[in-house]
Formats: C-alpha cells, sequence, structure tokens
C-alpha cells in the first residue's frame, strides 16, 4: 500500500486527516506513517461494530470455529512477517518475536475450541408448591460490540486475546493497538478479512488518546477490555459509564526461594523471566528474595546466568535482551538504577544504558520504598533480597500496590500451600517464574493489577451474559 498506513473500519481501509510515524525502537528511524482516526471516525467504527454485532451473533458455532481456524492457519503461513513486523515496530528480539507468534496461533486455535463448547446449564425450578412444572434452561449469549485497548509489548498475542474469545463468544470487537506498534494490529486485520470475518466484525483503529477516551464514553460499546498501565486503566474505568470493565495492568512480580530450592532451575528461570523483552512484560521477574542461608550463592549464579544474556541488535537471532520501546523508557529505567544507588542500593552488574538499550542488571541492598521495587520498573532490572524466615519472605512479596502473579521456588509442599493461601495475587507458581502464561489459564491479579480475568474461557465468560429461559411445562 502506498502512503500512510490506512485503518479498518466496517471491511474498508481508510485514510484519517492525521498520521503518526511508527519508529524501529533500535535504530530510532522511521518505518512508516501510520493515519489517525479522528472523532468522526471513531463514531463510524463504533457505529460499524455495533451494525456488525447481530451478524456476528448469529454465526453458529461451527461457523464460528472454522472462522478462527483460518484464522490460526493463516496466522501460521505468515509466521516469519508477522514475526519481522513485531522485531521492527516494537524492538522485540526476533525469537521472542516468533514465539510470540506461535503462541498466538494457539490462542486461536484455543478460541475455536472454546466456541464449540460454551456452557448452559438446566435448571429445576420446582423447589416449593406451585413451580411443580416449571424448568429453566440457561445459555450465554455475546454481550454485544466490545472495545478492546492494548499495549506495545506483545503486539500481536495480546490483541488475540481481545480479538480471539470476541469472536468464539459471536461478538464484533473494536481493536485500539498501542501508537508505537499498530502494524501487527492492521496486518491481522488484513488476516482477520481474508479469513471471512464479516465487515465490521473486526475494527482496528490507531487514534490518539482523546479520541480513545471518545470510545470508552461510547454506550454502543458493552464491554471495555483494557491491558496497560495501571494509571490509565483506572482512569478508563471511571469513564467507562455502565459498560463491563475488563483490566490487566501492571505489576512488580516477586520470587521466592527457599534453602531446598533445585538453585539451577531456578536461577536460569529468574534470568529468563527477568530480562526476555529487556523485561517489558507486566510479569517480569522483578523482586526476587532469597533465604540468606543462600542468598550468596543464589546470587553468584543468577549473575553468571545473566552475565551470559546478549544484549542489542533485536534483529540478531541470539539476542535476549533488546531495547526499549524508545530512548525515553530507556532514560527512566536509567535514572531509576541511578536513583536507587544514591539511596544505598548496589549496582551487582549492569546498570549501563546505550541509545534504547540498558543492559541486564541485577541490583542487591535495595529497600521496599526504591522506586526498583515498589513501583513496576518494566524495564531489565532485577533487585536480590535475603530474608530471614518464610512468613518475612511472604509479608515482603505482599508489601506492594500490585498482585498479579507470584514464584515460589521449594521442594515444601506445606510452604507452596502456605504461599497459595497467603499472597495477594492472581495466581502462585511453585517451582516457576511468575513470567509464566498459558494461552488457557485464567490470568489476572488483584489489587492495582486489575480487574477481571482473561485466558480464552475467562474472557469469553466476561464477553457472554447468562440468559434463562423458564419454561411451565403444564400440559393440562
Amino acid at each position: 500500500m502506498q502512503g500512510p498506513r490506512p485503518f479498518l473500519i466496517g471491511g474498508q481501509w481508510r485514510q484519517g486527516k492525521t498520521v503518526l510515524p511508527v519508529h524501529d525502537p533500535f535504530t530510532g528511524k522511521v518505518l512508516v506513517e501510520v493515519a489517525q482516526a479522528g472523532p468522526d471516525d471513531a463514531s463510524d467504527a463504533a457505529q460499524s461494530t455495533s451494525d456488525a454485532a447481530r451478524q456476528m451473533a448469529a454465526l453458529p458455532s461451527h461457523g464460528r470455529y472454522h472462522l478462527l481456524q483460518k484464522i490460526a492457519g493463516a496466522l501460521y503461513d505468515r509466521r516469519d512477517e508477522f514475526a519481522q513486523v513485531m522485531t521492527a515496530e516494537a524492538g522485540k528480539p526476533i525469537a521472542d518475536a516468533k514465539r510470540e507468534v506461535s503462541r498466538a496461533v494457539q490462542t486461536f486455535t484455543v478460541a475455536a475450541e472454546e466456541a464449540r463448547r460454551i456452557p448452559g446449564d438446566v435448571i429445576p425450578l420446582d423447589w416449593t408448591p406451585g413451580t411443580d412444572s416449571h424448568l429453566g434452561i440457561l445459555r450465554r449469549v455475546p454481550i454485544g460490540p466490545v472495545l478492546g485497548i492494548t499495549p506495545f509489548n506483545f503486539p500481536l498475542n495480546l490483541v488475540a486475546h481481545k480479538v480471539a474469545p470476541a469472536l468464539a463468544a459471536g461478538n464484533a470487537i473494536l481493536i485500539k493497538p498501542a501508537p508505537q506498534t499498530p502494524l501487527t494490529a492492521l496486518l491481522l486485520g488484513e488476516v482477520a478479512m481474508e479469513a471471512g470475518v464479516p465487515p465490521g466484525g473486526l475494527n482496528i483503529l490507531p487514534c490518539d488518546n482523546a479520541v480513545a477516551e471518545q470510545l470508552v464514553t461510547d454506550s454502543r460499546f458493552k464491554l471495555l477490555s483494557f491491558t496497560g498501565s495501571a494509571a490509565v486503566g483506572w482512569k478508563l474505568k471511571a469513564l467507562s459509564g455502565k459498560k463491563k470493565v475488563v483490566l490487566e495492568l501492571g505489576g512488580n512480580a516477586g520470587v521466592i526461594i527457599e534453602p531446598d530450592a533445585d538453585l539451577e532451575l531456578a536461577t536460569q528461570r529468574c534470568a529468563a523471566g527477568g530480562f526476555a523483552y529487556a523485561g517489558q512484560t507486566c510479569i517480569s521477574v522483578q523482586r526476587i528474595f532469597v533465604h540468606h542461608s543462600i542468598a550468596d550463592l543464589f546470587t553468584t549464579k543468577l549473575l553468571l546466568q545473566v552475565a551470559r544474556l546478549k544484549a542489542g541488535d533485536p534483529g540478531d537471532g541470539g539476542t535476549v535482551v533488546g531495547p526499549l520501546i524508545d530512548q525515553g523508557a530507556a532514560k527512566r529505567v536509567e535514572g531509576w538504577i541511578a536513583e536507587a544507588v544514591s539511596q544505598g542500593a548496589r549496582v551487582l552488574l549492569g546498570g549501563k544504558r546505550l541509545g534504547s538499550v540498558v543492559e541486564a542488571t541485577v541490583m542487591g541492598n535495595v529497600t521496599p520504598t526504591m522506586k526498583v521495587s515498589c513501583q513496576e520498573v518494566f524495564g531489565p532490572v532485577v533487585t536480590v533480597t535475603p530474608y530471614q524466615e518464610f512468613e518475612e519472605a511472604l509479608e515482603a512479596l505482599n508489601q506492594s500496590d500490585y498482585g498479579l502473579q507470584a514464584g515460589v521456588f521449594t521442594q515444601n509442599v506445606d510452604k507452596i500451600f502456605r504461599a497459595f493461601q497467603r499472597l495477594e495475587v492472581g495466581a502462585v507458581l511453585a517451582n516457576e517464574i511468575p513470567s509464566f502464561r498459558t494461552e488457557h489459564m485464567p490470568y489476572g491479579g488483584v489489587k492495582d493489577s486489575g480487574l477481571g480475568r482473561e485466558g480464552v474461557a475467562s474472557t469469553i465468560e466476561d464477553m457472554t451474559e447468562p440468559r434463562l429461559l423458564v419454561l411451565n411445562l403444564k400440559t393440562s
């Protein structure tokens, strides 16, 4: 396509009155300009999504199944193209980008299966005299037009986690992608149209914040699904009116390492979880609490693992730590590291910035009030803190405004269940890092980490409403 990359409304590609450049985070060069939707475009897109809702709801489950399978197949066939686009616009290392495409294929495949088994129930209503002949049939019906707002860090799979369940449930959906990474979402729009999604069944609308807020307040949308920062998410919830809201927000994930832990496994997994995609995931390992008796040994092993991680060009297949999304983000992380050092923390490894790339950084002597501990770094920074007793570690991990996921490495089943009972998070992972996620598991958090759960089946439940049919079977 010549000129600015257009957006998608009602099965048609449109140009807007303004454009926004998309930059390569590693080189800073402009990749392409993307047309931006204005207020009138947003109103048209909301109406298009609303108009398509009835057609989407009328699709039988086998129709939704085959549609989603076609999208999954097309994603697989074009997997190299999608991976290259993500690496270019998000700075995601190419190996991670390829894994993300594979995950998105799985997301659509799982959604296809779930489309054929959205549950219902038969409810006996003859509990009191006079109701002898009554019976209830409960089914879940599509909620209606859905608005999805997605972040830059997983520009394909986090879009897929909104689009695939919406289509599986029989809903039309409008996606507002992150301004840094709209190209992957627009490419998915191409795939969806070619697979046969009805016009308006999926609209893709890059736009500025003011237009996005217009969409959030539009009563034609029945559900807002937002993934992004806590500050923006809670603000949009306040603006959303009567519509249902699902929020997947930030985190500063913690890990507890007990003396009986498999240290080779723990250090390998913590290195992977803390520094993949330069730590730009909401479940990136950020705070590691290690029993004092093994703190030195664990830290040494962790530093050896982290020192092996290759940083730099995301197009290099061996790169693990690529650039942050832009130089502003990299300078912020660099500043937080320097501030922590000025407050008494120690940099055990890394800590330097070159352009938009920040070295994989491990810090010690960190206190709970330092930004690198109490806030979401969203960068390649991990802190290591010793503790005396297991209860102390649980308390320290809970000392956070966030509560997304947490990891506990121990062979003691009793301690695993104590962590499961005590930790204020959406999921506890035993002998695994909190960065672990599969496409069908319920995923979400508490406190400032969000509201509701994703995971295909969980999202389908949010994107449907229960409807009861009461039958009076009395015939005489």
